[in-house]
């Protein structure tokens, strides 16, 4: 199974799971509270902990032994009816069978389990399809989803077009379609834009958000197909190949489905999507109290600079994040108000080789922009951006749009994860490198060896290099 259709799974095995215990927790206290006119006060009650706790575990088992959630998003609404019908006809069995096994019969109340499964039934039902109509209309058109170039060619395109369409993906969103074999870039297919042509591809797509790339071109000669195929890993961009052509060199990561076509999959790494949810608590909780902590010192930073200098407190800038997305940026604001125009003039005196700028004693920075800069509270604002899901507490530096559009194939792997509050280049002395291609290998190092125990150690790393000032002038 392909790291794609895992995220798929994980998603809509878990979500639903959470879903129905949620349903069953509502559904039971509305049973209750109508048998007796009461609302259950603690999981301590004898009737919870008789009947609650049974649901859930049946609940559990129904899924396991089932497959209650597979093919979810392809069910129509009928077909669901009959699912979730099917499925509180097995929580009334089971917990039917439950009370007669342990002799409950005189002590529990036949009627609350009436309520519970007419409750529970409705209650399922309309979540359900609720859930599915928000996934489809609003999460694979946010900035979550993932966002594919189909490449093919013109004679296939209303086949592809019908195939994605039949697979009802909720988890991806077609930004663009790519053909190989005419010149029709301009047009709209099915609603969707075509981007590039066989010479343009390589370059569209380094300056697209893009995530996925699906190759289905039959008639495409393998050597071709490779380099395509090798320079969209090299961009750190996944790359699915329907599996009509098999005489391709580089080895493929998986083999399966994707959009209704059984292809194989290529990509660099490969993702624990687990370990990626674990990371992105990590990010919620930290981001919510960093936020806390900028909060409370916003009032006394943001004195100190309308007293330094005029201008806004805060300064915001549209950076580039996770696989070309763009996103704006928040700092206290450390510089003139004048300092991106003063910038073309100091060029000539950057001190780092290569597409980053960096001076010492930049005339820009303010005097307390100075300070905030040394003790790194200038970046408290992006735990801001950390909680919105733009960045993440650690990862690699999001470049500027100017930095980006400069960006080949190589540097632009860099961007294959959510960018950092910090990272490897941060916690390595960041004023001491002085060649943009020492970032960026960090910052690979970084993305082939990920890992959470790895990030803790770079967040620990972080609070002593803010502490002591190291790599920050």
């Amino acid at each position: 199974m392909n790291s794609y259709n895992k995220k798929y799974q994980i998603i809509e095995t878990y979500g639903l799971l959470l879903l129905d215990v949620i349903c069953i927790t509502a559904s039971y206290a509305m049973a209750y509270l109508i048998r007796y006119h009461e609302a259950p006060q603690t999981l301590g009650k004898r009737e919870i902990m008789q009947i609650y706790l049974p649901f859930l575990l049946i609940c559990m088992l129904n899924n396991f032994f089932t497959d209650e959630y597979k093919h979810f998003f392809q069910r129509g609404n009928y077909y669901e009816l009959l699912r979730v019908l099917r499925y509180n006809i097995i929580l009334f069995v089971g917990t039917g069978f439950y009370i007669y096994a342990f002799r409950l019969e005189l002590e529990f109340s036949r009627l609350l389990l009436g309520y519970f499964v007419v409750i529970n039934t409705a209650l399922t039902y309309l979540v359900r399809i609720a859930f599915k109509e928000y996934m489809n209309r609003y999460y694979k058109k946010s900035r979550n989803s993932d966002k594919i170039i189909v490449v093919t060619a013109q004679q296939e395109i209303e086949n592809v077009m019908h195939h994605i369409r039949k697979d009802a993906g909720w988890s991806y969103e077609i930004i663009g379609i790519v053909i190989i074999d005419a010149d029709r870039v301009g047009e709209m297919i099915g609603g969707i834009p075509v981007i590039a042509d066989r010479k343009s591809v390589i370059e569209v797509a380094r300056q697209s958000a893009v995530d996925v790339v699906l190759l289905h071109c039959p008639g495409t000669e393998s050597s071709e197909l490779e380099i395509l195929i090798q320079s969209f890993l090299a961009m750190g961009v996944t790359c699915h190949n329907c599996m009509e052509r098999f005489s391709i060199d580089t080895p493929c990561s998986s083999v399966g489905k994707f959009a209704g076509f059984p292809v194989m999959t290529y990509l660099v790494n490969v993702i624990d999507y687990r370990r990626m949810m674990i990371k992105r608590l990590m990010d919620i909780l930290g981001g919510g109290v960093g936020l806390l902590f900028t909060l409370l010192l916003t009032p006394f930073v943001a004195l100190a600079i309308k007293v330094d200098s005029r201008g806004p407190v805060f300064f915001s800038q549209i950076r580039i994040g996770k696989n070309g997305r763009r996103f704006k940026m928040y700092k206290f604001r450390s510089m003139y108000i004048d300092a991106e125009e003063r910038k073309k003039e100091l060029m000539e005196q950057n001190e780092v080789q290569g597409l980053m700028f960096k001076m010492d004693k930049d005339p820009r920075i303010t005097r307390v922009g100075n300070f905030i800069r040394k003790t790194s509270i200038d970046e408290l604002p992006q735990f801001w951006n950390v909680l919105r899901g733009d960045m993440s507490l650690v990862g690699t530096r999001p470049p500027t749009v100017d930095e980006f559009e400069q960006y080949n194939i190589y540097y632009r792997r860099r961007l294959s994860i959510t960018p950092g509050l910090t990272g490897m280049w941060q916690v390595s002395g960041r004023s001491d490198i002085r060649d943009f291609e020492d970032v960026v290998k960090l910052d690979l190092k970084y993305i082939d060896e990920w890992s959470l125990r790895q990030d803790v150690k770079i967040l620990l790393q972080t609070v002593g290099v803010v502490l002591f000032r190291r790599g920050s002038k």
